[in-house]
């Protein structure tokens, strides 16, 4: 039993099975440097990446930062009411992406003839194939299709890997089953009151995804949760009894896994427990991505804690970067359907994004049980 080594000593920690380096340090100015990934093949990354290409979200230029002041000559325009601010976005002629009133399906209405897609899925890091295993007795027996795509489950040891102190992934840790559920469970919700949108900003930019909020709503222009969605008045849904659960079974998991490779007094020390009353829905298509930012805007009493973020990836699988500053070299993991990340404690403050999402990536189960839209659905946990 080794001793679990502080943050600043976490390079030596040797967790590099699953894991690359992406240099960030790059001027803004070399976007061609970036090579994103279109297709189905191992991925391709120059030694450096633009850090122009982790923003290019189609975020405004001041998120998540305080605003410049402004210069300009002549008389400031005089400020407007909240009717004249209403009026001037009902004309205003510039393209702002989808309305947020707009309903959004993640599902597709009718069954589609499903491209090839693979049975199999690879870590692109590590050059491996690791095949999907059927139950064979489920095969044999159940009629049902939803129940024959259980993958054998995965033990904590052979699924999880502490990446850093606080922070966990578990590989294909969500049965195949339960992804279908999920994905139902996210559409009824999704189609109705409370359901998914595409947050916008007042300068009319979007963000390059649909998002729902279930418990407590998050603004992304304000950065702030509340009872009621500020654009509709709608009260997000409640979160569902299965995914607060999962949640739990995952962390209790995590704790197994530290437990059993480090030698800690204390487990929750290094990992916090908690019980989830915020729970950020997101779904990305193919072309979607979220540049590097902080998960800051919870409580201060659970930002100091600690308390940790879950992470739930269903359908298309996602590079994902995370790394203590944003200027500085990120690590990248690929994140699969079924799999789960989870960041708390030391490292519930780092920097984490979405680089690209893999076309064609999506077990074809998954597809033909839900009829899941091209594209990646996200729900993360979190104590506000």
């Amino acid at each position: 039993m080794e001793e679990f080594p502080p943050l600043s000593a976490s390079k030596s920690i040797p967790y590099n099975k699953m894991r690359n380096k992406i240099d960030l340090s790059t001027t803004s100015e070399r976007r061609t440097e970036a090579v994103v990934v279109q297709n189905i093949g191992p991925l391709q990354v120059e030694a450096s990446t633009s850090i122009n290409d982790l923003y290019d979200t189609s975020l405004p230029a001041n998120f998540r930062k305080k605003a410049p002041p402004s210069s300009f000559s002549g008389k400031p325009k005089p400020r407007q009411n909240y009717h004249e601010h209403e009026a001037s976005k009902r004309n205003s002629n510039v393209s702002r992406g989808t309305d947020v009133d707009e309903p959004f399906d993640i599902c597709f209405t009718e069954p589609r003839k499903s491209s090839h897609r693979r049975n199999s899925s690879h870590d692109k890091y590590s050059g491996k194939w690791v095949q999907k295993v059927q139950s064979s007795e489920e095969n044999v027996h159940s009629e049902d299709n939803t129940e024959k795509i259980d993958d054998v489950e995965y033990s904590v040891i052979e699924s999880g890997e502490v990446l850093r102190p606080g922070m966990v992934l578990f590989k294909s840790y969500i049965p195949l089953s339960e992804q279908v559920e999920i994905v139902k469970r996210c559409q009824e919700l999704g189609r109705g009151p409370g359901g998914f949108y595409r947050p916008g900003y007042e300068d009319g930019a979007k963000l390059r995804l649909y998002m729902m909020c279930l418990g407590l709503d998050w603004n992304a222009q304000t950065r702030k949760y509340g009872d009621m969605r500020h654009h509709d008045n709608v009260k997000p849904p409640h979160i569902p009894d299965e995914f607060t659960s999962l949640v739990t079974k995952a962390l209790d998991d995590s704790h197994t896994l530290i437990k059993q490779n480090f030698q800690i007094e204390n487990v929750e020390d290094v990992l916090p427990k908690m019980s989830p009353d915020v729970c950020i829905v997101n779904f990305y298509n193919t072309n979607g991505r979220l540049g590097l930012h902080k998960d800051r805007d919870e409580s201060r009493g659970s930002l100091r804690k600690g308390l940790p973020v879950v992470s739930v990836s269903v359908g298309d699988s996602a590079e994902f970067l995370y790394g203590d500053e944003r200027d500085a070299v990120a690590e990248r993991v690929l994140l699969e359907s079924g799999d789960v990340v989870i960041f708390g404690g030391e490292s519930r403050h780092i920097f984490h994004g979405v680089k690209s999402i893999i076309p064609n990536s999506a077990p074809r189960e998954l597809l033909e049980n839900t009829n899941l839209r091209p594209g990646r659905l996200n729900l993360t946990f979190r104590k506000y």
